[in-house]
């Protein structure tokens, strides 16, 4: 299903952008101090554009610092007149929306916790009709692409046309060497149902730790995503949230620097020419498997008509067993995934299992 929603680029709310979009700041602002020192050392940067500093901040368990509150919106107006950058926060609740409007802050975001409720989403979409405000919504906590689309819809529904999408990773299943795991298909499978919504990558919550922050940020523009949301402290060693995950502001450029920005075309006829060359033998190639595919079907189909004669079930772990072995022993030979190639047989068989049960189950 694919939703032709009426959403800005980011080039009509920010029209003197010329890179990807770059936003960042601390995770939480502390201290008007500390708000103001950070801002000035990243608008130094022009690859900056906007200037982002959590003021309420909801956490796992309570004890922790949970923000400054209100009072830091005033902080994020003072970093706007000095620096120029616009300035955004998180947004939790209807009454944070509602004080972040009045404000006059330029973006606001709503956090995966929140992106997890509809409820809570349509509240605050509802306090958000009317106002030409930029909303950028992070992934739910876990990796539902309809609850996600849904909260695009949500403040859609409203009149919000500068919507952004950011993705800050999912709650891991596992132990992961990222704080949360990335799985990126869930946003190709984002970008196929809304084209033309804007995705930008949060690394800072995807990693948890500075080292990890640039080979998820190139991941992201090797993903074909329009910017970042990096999380920089004037110190990090003494932040009072996610010390672990940010930057300074000096170490903020020295990692886009290294960066390799992709494009979605290139100026070049020879390449333009080999990548459509390429792109149909990839779809001659598709077709013979989809072709063979279906001849598979046709003989699972027989099978399935000879178990039922026999009273034979659909569900042979056995033959499961020595065919996975088989065919990754086969891939292996073929350089090919051992993952991918698990992943793959485990759909056939278990679509091949469905079909004979199927049959099994009709009447003659």
């Amino acid at each position: 299903m694919t939703l032709k929603l009426d959403i800005n680029p980011i080039k009509a709310w920010l029209p003197h952008i010329d890179n990807p979009l770059l936003i960042s700041g601390p995770c939480s602002l502390e201290t008007e101090k500390q708000a103001l020192d950070t801002a000035r050392l990243l608008a130094k940067d022009k690859r900056v554009f906007v200037y982002r500093g959590g003021v309420w901040k909801p956490r796992t368990r309570p004890g922790s610092f949970e923000g400054v509150g209100s009072i830091g919106l005033e902080w994020l107006k003072k970093v706007r007149e000095e620096t120029g950058l616009p300035v955004g926060t998180e947004v939790a609740n209807a009454q944070h929306t509602e004080e972040a409007l009045k404000a006059g802050l330029d973006v606001l975001w709503i956090g995966a916790r929140s992106t997890a409720s509809p409820f809570v989403v349509q509240e605050i979409a509802d306090v958000l009709k009317g106002s030409d405000a930029v909303v950028m919504i992070k992934n739910p906590v876990n990796p539902d692409v309809q609850l996600w689309m849904g909260a695009v819809e949500r403040v859609h529904q409203v009149g919000i046309k500068n919507i952004v999408a950011i993705h800050r990773g999912f709650t891991p299943f596992s132990d992961t060497k990222y704080r949360n795991y990335p799985n990126w298909k869930t946003v190709i499978e984002l970008r196929r149902n809304i084209p033309n919504l804007p995705i930008i990558c949060d690394p800072s919550h995807i990693a948890g730790k500075r080292e990890y922050l640039y080979e998820i940020s190139q991941k992201a523009f090797d993903m074909g995503m329009e910017g970042l949301m990096v999380e920089s402290h004037i110190d990090p060693s003494c932040a009072l949230s996610d010390a672990g995950q940010q930057l300074t502001p000096a170490d903020l450029g020295k990692m886009l620097d290294k960066l390799v920005i992709r494009y979605e075309t290139a100026n070049n006829p020879e390449f333009e020419t080999r990548l459509d060359m390429l792109r149909s033998r990839i779809d001659a190639i598709d077709s013979e498997l989809l072709e063979m595919l279906s001849s598979r079907v046709e003989i699972v189909k027989e099978i399935g008509k000879y178990k039922k004669e026999n009273n034979v079930t659909a569900l042979q772990i056995n033959r499961w067993s020595q065919l996975m072995e088989n065919r990754i022993n086969v891939g292996n030979s073929l350089n090919l995934d051992e993952t991918f190639v698990k992943i793959l047989f485990q759909l056939i068989h278990e679509d091949s299992v469905r079909m004979q049960t199927e049959i099994m189950d009709s009447e003659d």
